[in-house]
C-alpha cells in the first residue's frame, strides 16, 4: 500500500516538530528549575526540588544583591566585554578587509595561520600569555583580561568578516576611489556600513564569549572589586556552596543577560552568519 506523499510529508514534520520539541525542553528546563529554586529556601530545596516553592519569596535574589554586591561585577562584565567587542572589531574589519581587497606576498601564508590558529585550546598559550599579563603589570586590571580575549578571538571575526566582504560589490569602491576617495574613507564610509549584518553577529558572539570567560578572568583578576559576574559566581559556589538558594538565585542573575542578548538579537546573529557563510 503506497502512502500518500501529503501524509509522509506530514508525518515528517511531525517527528521533527518532536525531536526539536525534546531538545527545547532539556535546554529550557534547567534554566525553569533553577529560577523554581531560587524562589525556595535551601532546607525545602533538598527536601523538594522538583516541585513549585510552598511559599515563593526573593530573600535569595535579596541576598545576592547585598552579600555580593552583584552590580559592580555587573558593571566590571560591560567593561571587559565591551572594551573587548570594540578591539575585535576594529582590528578584524580592518585585517579582513585588507586580506580580501589587497593582494601581497604571504597572503595566503597569513590566511592559513589565521584559520590554524583556531586550532590552539585556550589552555595551550595561558603560560606565555600570563608571563606577558604580569610583564607589562596588568594583573588584577581589566586590560589583563581585555588584551588576552582581544587576541583570541580575533581569528574567529577575521574569518566570519572576510566571509562577508569578499564578496561585497566591488565595483561601489572603483567609483569612489576615482572620484577621490582613499582607503580610510572607503573603509570607514562605506565597507563597515555595508557589513553590518556580519559585524553584529561577530559583536555578540564575542560579547558573550568575553562575559563566560571565566578562565582567564580566575587568573588574572585577584580584587574580588574587579570580578565580573562569572568570577564572582565561581567565589559564591566556594564561599556559600551548600546555600542552595543562593547559589540558584546567582546563577539565574548571571545567565538572565545571556538570554536577553540571544532574544532580542537571534536575527541578526542568523543573518550575519549565514550570509558570511553563502558568500564564502
Amino acid at each position: 500500500m503506497e502512502i500518500p506523499g501529503k501524509t509522509l510529508a506530514a508525518a515528517k514534520k511531525s517527528i521533527i516538530y518532536i525531536i526539536l520539541s525534546i531538545w527545547a525542553f532539556t535546554t529550557i528546563f534547567p534554566f525553569v528549575w533553577l529560577i523554581i529554586n531560587s524562589l525556595k529556601p535551601s532546607r525545602e530545596i533538598l527536601s523538594s526540588s522538583f516541585t513549585l516553592p510552598a511559599a515563593p519569596n526573593f530573600d535569595n535574589y535579596i541576598n545576592a544583591f547585598n552579600k555580593q554586591n552583584i552590580l559592580v561585577a555587573y558593571a566590571n562584565s560591560l567593561i571587559i566585554s565591551g572594551v573587548t567587542m570594540i578591539m575585535v572589531l576594529l582590528f578584524a574589519s580592518l585585517v579582513a578587509y585588507g586580506l580580501t581587497r589587497f593582494e601581497f606576498k604571504g597572503k595566503k601564508i597569513v590566511i592559513s595561520l589565521i584559520i590554524g590558529s583556531l586550532m590552539f585550546p585556550a589552555f595551550a598559550t595561558i603560560i606565555p600569555v600570563f608571563r606577558m599579563v604580569v610583564q607589562m603589570h596588568l594583573v588584577n586590571k581589566h586590560f589583563g583580561v581585555i588584551i588576552p580575549q582581544v587576541a583570541s578571538n580575533l581569528s574567529f571575526a577575521v574569518i566570519v568578516l572576510m566571509g562577508f566582504m569578499r564578496d561585497l560589490p566591488i565595483e561601489v569602491e572603483e567609483s569612489a576611489f576615482i572620484d577621490g576617495a582613499g582607503v580610510s574613507k572607503i573603509f570607514f564610509s562605506m565597507i563597515l556600513p555595508l557589513s553590518r549584518p556580519a559585524l553584529a553577529s561577530v559583536a555578540i558572539f564575542v560579547f558573550l564569549w568575553s562575559y563566560n570567560d571565566l578562565f582567564t578572568q580566575m587568573i588574572v583578576l585577584r580584587n574580588r572589586n574587579m570580578f565580573p559576574v562569572c568570577a564572582l559566581l565561581n567565589e559564591i559556589s566556594s564561599r556559600y556552596g551548600t546555600d542552595f538558594g543562593l547559589m540558584a538565585a546567582s546563577v539565574v542573575l548571571v545567565v538572565i543577560p545571556i538570554l536577553i542578548v540571544y532574544i532580542f538579537m537571534q536575527k541578526n546573529i542568523i543573518k550575519g552568519l549565514t550570509s558570511g557563510a553563502i558568500k564564502g
